[in-house]
C-alpha cells in the first residue's frame, strides 16, 4: 500500500480512533502504520464539498483556495472529524484568485518557451476556511479521485484522475504548516500564495514549502525604517494575540534597538474576547500621549478597534498598518474608518498588474463554462438569476437568466483588477510551478548514455513529486512582468507596495507612495497625506528631543526615550540634537553662551582702560607725583635742621626709590610681552631693595650716633660716614641686582595664558617659570624689611625729641604686613586679579613708607616751621 493510501484510511469513519495516527505517521514511522490498517477495508472517505474544477491536462496541478467562510463549533478541534454541513458565504477575492490560476495556466499553454508541447491542467479544491477540510481535500488531490482502490496493489487511475505533483495553496500560515506536515513524507511541494509565518522558512522542519509572500519579518522591519525615518520614537502597538503579533512586536524591537524608538504600550486582541480587547485597547491609546500607533492584526479585528476608539472620539492617531488591514476594503469604506483612521501608512502585499486578466474576467460567462460551479453561484448571487445549465441541475426558486448579464460594467472586488496583490502571487505560484517542470522535463543530453539524464528527464504522465521538489528549489525565471523570481529556501526576495488611506470626496483613497524591496525603503514623503490632513509628519515622542547645548538625562524608571535636557555645564558643548553626553572644549576654547559649539577663548589682561587699571593707575601716579612734591619740598628747605637730621642725602635716594616703587607698578598694567615681563619683575625687586636699603641704613646710622655719644664710643662713626653710607646702600642693592640677573637669564617670567581659569575670556599675564627666583627676590626684600623692623625697633626709645627710628618702625609695620598679606592673595586671586593683588601691595607698602617717613617731617616744615630746629631736634 502506497503511502498517501494508507493516510485516506486513517480518515475512514470506521476508524476514528486512529485520526491522531495518521497526523503523527511522520514521527512513529510507515511500518507501524501498515500494521494497523492491514484489516481496514480500504476506501476512501467522501470529500467534504463536491465542488470543485477540473481540466485534464499532461500534467495537472492542484489548487486549494477557501472559496467559502464557515465557522463550525468544532473548528479548531483537530481530533474531530469534519463538519460536512455544507459551507455558504462565497467569497469574491479567493474566487478572483481561482480564476488568477486558470489564467496563467492558459498563458502558458500557449507559450512555445515555456513547456512546449506539454499542456497542464488544473484540480481546484475549496478548503471551506476549514483546516480539516484543507487536508483531506489536499490527500485527495494527491491521491487521485478514484472512488476504490485495493490494498494490495496500486490504485487503478482513470484519465484525468492522477494525483497531482505540486499543490498551490495553504491560505493561512496554519494552514500551510498542516499541510506540510501531512505532504511532507510523500514529498509533495505546497506553494503557498499568502502564508507568511517566518517560522515556514525552516527547511528542517518544512522541506517541501515555497510560497510567493514575504515573510512577515519583512514587513515588520520595513515599518520600524518608517518609524526610525520619522523621527517617531514614542509609539504605541496593539497586535494580535498569536505568532504573527508577538512575532511583529520581537522584530519591530530588535530593528529600533539603539536607536531611540521605543514602545508607549502593547495591547493584544484575542478574536475570541475581541470586544472587551478592542475596548480595553482603545482605553490605552486615549489614555498613552503615543501619536503614532501599530496595529498588527487581522481586518475584522481592526474593524472593531475603530468602532471603539469612535465611541470615545479618539480620531488624531496616526496609523501605522500590516499588510492584514492596509488594503481591506471592507475598512476602505466604512465610515468608521475614514472619520478615525485617516492618513493611516501601510505595508501592503506587492502587486502587479497582469496584462489582459481584466477581460478575461469580464469574458467569463456559465454559458461557456458548464461544468464551473462556484460560476454559477457566483452569477446567481450577483444577478439573481439562474443559468439555464444550472436549472436542469438542481431545483431553485430564482428566474431563469436572459443570457444578456456580462461582467462589463459591474464593480465588485472580484471584477477590481486595479491592484493585484494575492492574486498576482498565485500568478507567481503558477509561473514558479511551470518552470520548476520545464526545468525537470527539460532533457538537454538526451544522446547521452541513459545513466547520465536519467536524473534529468522524465515523462509528464510520470512526474515523481520528489523529482518536482528538487528543480522547485532551483528555479530562477524572469516573469512576464519583467520581474527576476528565485526561492531563497523557502521565500522570495521580499517586496511590498507602501500605501496612504488619503480623504478624496469620494471617499477614502488607497494611495501607492513606495515600495519596499528587501531591506530598501524607497519611498515618496511628498506624497503622503498625514492623519492631521496635511503634509506636516506628525510628532510622536514622550520626551521632545533635547537641543544642542544639552544632554539626556534618563528618568529613573521609565523608558529609555523619556528623558529630562540638562544644560551642558560650562566649557562643555552638544552640538548636535539629541545628544546623551556634552563634550569638554579643548583648553584654548569655551563654549559660547548656547552650550553648542566651542569659540576661541579671548585674551584678557589687566589694561589701562578698564576700571581697576585706570584705579591703580592713577594710584601710582598720584604717589610719585605726592613723592615728587615731597621731593621739592626737601630740596627748597634742605639747609633746614629736619632735612639735614639722619643724612639728608639718604632721604633724598629714598625718595627716589619710592618714586621708583610708585612708578614700576604702571609696568604690570597693560598687555604682557616677553620684555615687559622681565622688566617688571626686575624694577620691583630692585627698587623696593633700594628703598629698604637706605632705611636699613638710617636706622644703623641712628644707633650708630647714639652708641657714640657714650664714653669710648667716639671712633664708632667713622664706620658709618656718607661714604659708607652709600656703599651700603649700592652693596644691598647690588645683591638684588645679581639676583634679578640670575632668575631673569636662566628662567625669566613668560606671557602665558592662564588657561585653568574657567570662562570664556582667559587672562594672559606673566607666568613665572621659576618660582624660586621669584621667591629669593621677594625673600630677600623681605629679609631687609625685617632686620630694619628689628633695628629701628631697638632704637625706638633713643631719648631724641624727634628720632627717626619710631618713624622707620612704623613704616616698616606697614610694609611687613602688607606684603606678609600679599603672599596668601596673590596665590588664592585668579587671572588678572593677582596682577592687581601684586600692583596693590606696590601701592600700599609705597604709601605707607611715604607717609610713614615723610608725612611728620612735611608737617614741621610746612605747618609748624617753629619746631625745625636744631634745639628742639635735640630736646629730650
Amino acid at each position: 500500500m502506497s503511502s498517501f493510501s494508507w493516510l485516506f484510511t486513517l480518515w475512514h469513519p470506521s476508524a476514528p480512533s486512529l485520526l491522531l495516527v495518521g497526523l503523527v505517521g511522520r514521527q512513529l514511522g510507515l511500518r507501524v502504520g501498515l500494521q494497523v490498517v492491514q484489516t481496514v477495508t480500504c476506501s476512501r472517505l467522501g470529500s467534504p464539498s463536491n465542488q470543485g474544477l477540473f481540466q485534464d491536462g499532461d500534467v495537472v496541478i492542484g489548487g486549494l483556495f477557501s472559496l467559502y467562510h464557515k465557522t463550525p463549533s468544532t473548528a479548531h478541534d483537530f481530533t474531530q472529524l469534519p463538519d460536512y454541513k455544507p459551507c455558504t458565504s462565497l467569497q469574491n477575492l479567493p474566487l478572483q484568485y481561482i480564476y488568477a490560476m486558470m489564467f496563467a495556466l492558459e498563458e502558458i499553454n500557449h507559450s512555445t518557451n515555456l513547456l512546449p508541447g506539454v499542456k497542464l491542467g488544473y484540480h481546484i479544491r475549496d478548503s471551506c476556511s476549514l483546516h480539516p477540510w484543507a487536508m483531506q481535500a489536499a490527500m485527495s488531490l494527491v491521491g487521485g479521485d478514484s472512488t476504490s482502490c485495493n490494498s494490495a496493489a496500486q490504485p487503478d487511475y482513470s484519465e484525468g484522475d492522477r494525483p497531482v505533483p505540486l499543490i498551490i495553496g495553504g491560505s493561512s500560515s496554519i494552514a500551510a504548516k498542516i499541510l506540510c506536515r501531512v505532504l511532507g513524507p510523500l514529498s509533495v511541494p505546497l506553494v503557498s500564495y499568502t502564508a507568511s509565518c517566518p517560522c515556514l522558512s525552516d527547511r528542517r522542519q518544512f522541506p517541501n514549502f515555497f510560497r510567493t509572500m514575504a515573510s512577515d519579518i519583512y514587513q515588520a522591519r520595513a515599518i520600524a525604517q518608517l518609524a526610525i525615518r520619522f523621527n517617531w520614537t514614542w509609539i504605541g502597538a496593539v497586535v494580535a494575540n498569536n505568532d504573527y503579533g508577538h512575532m511583529a512586536v520581537k522584530v519591530f524591537q530588535e530593528e529600533t534597538q539603539g536607536k531611540g524608538v521605543c514602545l508607549a504600550f502593547v495591547e493584544t486582541l484575542q478574536r475570541e474576547n475581541i470586544v472587551s480587547d478592542a475596548r480595553r485597547a482603545a482605553v490605552r491609546i486615549q489614555a498613552s500621549t503615543a501619536r503614532v500607533i501599530l496595529v498588527f492584526s487581522w481586518y475584522t479585528d481592526v474593524r472593531e478597534l475603530f468602532l471603539q476608539l469612535a465611541k470615545i472620539n479618539v480620531t488624531d492617531r496616526q496609523f501605522l498598518a500590516s499588510e492584514a488591514w492596509s488594503t481591506s476594503g471592507n475598512l476602505l469604506q466604512n465610515l468608521v474608518s475614514s472619520k478615525v483612521a485617516s492618513g493611516v501608512l501601510g505595508v501592503a502585499i506587492r502587486s502587479s498588474p497582469i496584462p489582459g486578466f481584466d477581460s478575461y474576467l469580464r469574458n467569463l460567462k456559465p454559458s461557456s463554462r458548464h461544468d464551473d460551479t462556484f460560476l454559477k453561484e457566483f452569477w446567481e448571487n450577483e444577478f439573481g438569476c439562474s443559468p439555464a445549465a444550472n436549472r436542469l441541475l438542481q431545483k431553485t426558486s430564482l428566474p431563469a437568466c436572459s443570457g444578456t448579464e456580462s461582467l462589463e460594467r459591474v464593480q465588485i472586488f472580484f471584477t477590481d483588477t486595479s491592484q493585484l496583490r494575492v492574486t498576482y502571487n498565485v500568478y507567481l505560484a503558477v509561473y514558479a510551478a511551470a518552470h520548476a517542470l520545464h526545468s525537470l522535463l527539460s532533457c538537454p543530453n538526451r544522446d547521452s548514455p541513459r545513466g547520465n539524464n536519467s536524473s534529468t528527464c522524465a515523462s509528464p504522465k510520470h512526474i515523481k513529486p520528489r523529482e518536482l521538489l528538487q528543480h522547485l528549489n532551483n528555479v530562477n525565471f524572469t516573469t512576464p512582468q519583467g520581474e527576476l523570481l528565485y526561492f531563497q529556501g523557502a521565500d522570495i526576495p521580499a517586496k511590498y507596495d507602501l500605501v496612504n488611506w488619503q480623504n478624496t470626496p469620494e471617499g477614502v483613497k488607497l494611495v501607492l507612495i513606495g515600495r519596499v524591496d528587501g531591506f530598501d525603503l524607497h519611498l515618496n514623503e511628498s506624497a503622503i497625506q498625514w492623519s492631521t490632513g496635511s503634509n506636516q509628519v506628525p510628532v510622536s515622542v514622550c520626551s521632545e528631543s533635547c537641543p544642542p547645548g544639552t544632554r539626556k538625562a534618563n528618568r529613573k524608571g521609565e523608558p529609555l526615550c523619556c528623558f529630562d535636557c540638562i544644560p551642558c555645564a560650562e566649557g562643555e558643548i552638544s552640538n548636535t540634537t539629541g545628544s546623551l553626553h556634552c563634550e569638554r572644549c579643548p583648553s584654548e576654547f569655551w563654549s559660547n553662551v548656547e552650550q553648542s559649539a566651542c569659540v576661541p577663548r579671548q585674551l584678557d589682561f589687566l589694561s589701562f582702560n578698564e576700571t581697576l587699571g585706570i584705579t591703580l593707575t592713577t594710584a601710582a601716579v598720584s604717589g610719585a607725583a605726592v613723592t615728587t612734591a615731597v621731593f621739592v619740598v626737601f630740596i627748597l628747605y634742605r639747609q633746614t635742621p629736619m632735612v639735614r637730621a639722619n643724612n639728608s642725602e639718604l632721604s633724598f635716594l629714598l625718595l627716589v626709590s619710592l618714586k621708583l616703587c610708585f612708578l614700576c607698578s604702571l609696568v604690570f598694567i597693560g598687555r604682557p610681552s616677553v620684555w615687559a615681563c622681565r622688566f617688571q619683575q626686575a624694577a620691583f625687586g630692585i627698587s623696593f631693595v633700594l628703598c629698604v636699603s637706605c632705611l636699613q641704613v638710617k636706622t644703623i646710622v641712628v644707633l650708630a650716633a647714639f652708641r657714640s655719644a657714650r664714653p669710648g664710643a667716639a671712633a664708632l662713626m667713622k664706620w658709618f660716614g656718607p661714604g659708607q653710607q652709600r656703599g651700603s646702600v649700592g652693596l644691598f642693592t647690588c645683591i638684588q641686582v645679581i639676583i634679578c640677573i640670575i632668575w631673569l637669564s636662566l628662567s625669566p617670567p613668560v606671557p602665558q595664558a592662564d588657561l585653568d581659569i574657567p570662562g570664556l575670556q582667559v587672562t594672559l599675564m606673566c607666568a613665572m617659570a621659576s618660582v624660586v627666583g621669584f621667591s629669593l627676590v621677594l625673600g630677600y626684600i623681605g629679609l631687609l624689611a625685617c632686620t630694619s623692623l628689628l633695628l629701628a625697633f631697638l632704637a625706638r626709645k633713643l631719648p631724641d625729641n624727634f628720632n627717626e627710628a619710631k618713624l622707620i618702625t612704623f613704616s616698616m609695620l606697614i610694609f611687613c604686613a602688607v606684603w606678609v598679606a600679599f603672599v596668601p592673595a596673590y596665590v588664592s586671586s585668579p587671572g588678572k586679579y593677582a596682577v592687581a593683588v601684586e600692583i596693590f601691595a606696590i601701592l600700599a607698602s609705597s604709601y605707607g613708607l611715604l607717609l610713614c617717613m615723610f608725612a611728620p617731617k612735611c608737617f614741621i616744615i610746612l605747618l609748624r616751621p617753629e619746631k625745625n630746629t636744631k634745639k628742639h631736634l635735640m630736646a629730650r
